[in-house]
């Protein structure tokens, strides 16, 4: 069975997809890490500090120290010194949490908001116009393979931190 490239009308074979997706991802994962670091550079921050404040973004209500850990893979201790340096630059703000004292919660401050969302308005209106060429049923399908790729990246994730180099595949 062939299968048509929507964008070219050339055939390929399911291997054939199946190899270009393989190396499609791969090279979109490296141009994706080197975007990160360019646009960490651009602001002036740390390519991990860009991705915890991406993190924070998607988050709708403050989040632990501990939860930051767990989003970004840190250990609790790096994600400590992560909070205290995005703190001492303004990029967050620390709350008392209002059912544990001992702990504080942590959002994006309104400024740092502003600035990276400002710093993300031409990539996003350019990553924003790739998707504009797709029909509703072509974006249904990538943002079902993006979600399901990201949950078997989060269990790949956990079961190579968790030292299980030899666990179930997904």
């Amino acid at each position: 069975m062939s299968t048509d490239s929507p964008r070219t009308g050339e055939a390929w074979s399911r291997a054939e997809l199946l190899a270009r997706i393989v190396t499609g991802s791969q090279r979109h994962y490296a141009d994706y890490s080197l975007f990160n670091q360019a646009l960490a550079d651009h602001i002036g921050l740390h390519p991990t500090d860009l991705q915890c404040v991406g993190l924070l973004s998607l988050e709708s209500e403050p989040v632990s120290t501990g939860e930051i850990a767990r989003l970004t893979g840190l250990t609790s201790g790096s994600a400590t010194r992560l909070v205290d340096r995005m703190a001492k630059a303004g990029i967050v703000r620390r709350h008392a949490d209002p059912h544990d004292r001992r702990r504080s919660l942590v959002s994006l401050s309104p400024e740092a908001r502003e600035r990276i969302g400002a710093a993300w308005d031409t990539p996003g209106r350019a990553f924003g116009a790739v998707l504009e060429g797709y029909s509703d049923a072509e974006l249904a399908v990538i943002a079902d393979y993006l979600r399901r790729a990201s949950e078997v990246g989060r269990a790949q994730t956990e079961r190579l931190t968790s030292g299980d180099t030899a666990g179930p595949a997904a």
